[in-house]
């Protein structure tokens, strides 16, 4: 997982500072219980119809250790997943779920410690029947994600960093952390407040 090097350490935020909205998931995919550890892996992809969790089931056994399973579900009228199929994954070594849909027996999931972010919880399942392919492009949260793509989620967020650019952008992450490193307060407080005033003067505030 050398391409990973690094990211466990950079928030959401810098992230999302640099590489803009597009890459932020929305704030329907949340964490399920408060103060999740930061998770960070190269995302497993799955799709799956409306209805139907199949493929979760099937990727449960296929992704690397490592990995996080990114899902992006047809509904979210039905589980995809509950306390058996999470306590497989993280026995195999999956460091986490997203989900763009629900999940089920989420004390019991809570329970093992395994990260979770998805819209919500019901306890009704799904069929299992559509046959898809796995790690093709999904859209989760609004944001396109491809297989290999770095996830970054804890109770900020979740970014998504496409692994084309995961150098670039991590050598850009640490310097803007560095740079805040090397700032005091007292010296942000006066650039901010110098740049809100220039910003509220072009536009005629008086006050």
């Amino acid at each position: 997982m050398s391409d990973l090097t690094g990211f466990q350490d950079i928030s959401p935020t810098t992230l999302a500072d640099v590489l803009g909205r597009e890459h932020v998931m929305n704030t329907g995919i949340r964490p399920l219980w408060p103060s999740p550890p930061r998770i960070a892996g190269p995302a497993f992809t799955v799709r799956c119809p409306p209805g139907d969790n199949l493929m979760l089931h099937a990727a449960i056994h296929r992704a690397e250790p490592g990995s996080v399973l990114v899902v992006e579900a047809g509904d979210v009228d039905y589980a995809l997943a509950g306390g058996n199929v999470c306590a497989v994954a993280q026995r195999r070594g999956i460091v986490a779920l997203v989900a763009d849909g629900v999940i089920r027996d989420l004390a019991e999931v809570r329970a093992m410690d395994f990260p979770v972010f998805a819209r919500g919880v019901i306890p009704y399942p799904g069929t299992k029947k559509a046959v898809v392919p796995l790690n093709g492009e999904v859209r989760c949260g609004g944001v396109r994600v491809n297989a290999g793509d770095i996830i970054v989620a804890d109770e900020e967020g979740i970014v998504v960093t496409p692994h084309a650019r995961r150098e670039e952008v991590l050598l850009s992450a640490r310097a803007k952390l560095a740079k805040e490193a090397d700032e005091s307060l007292d010296a942000w407080e006066t650039a901010h407040r110098a740049r809100i005033d220039e910003i509220l003067a072009e536009n005629g505030f008086e006050g």
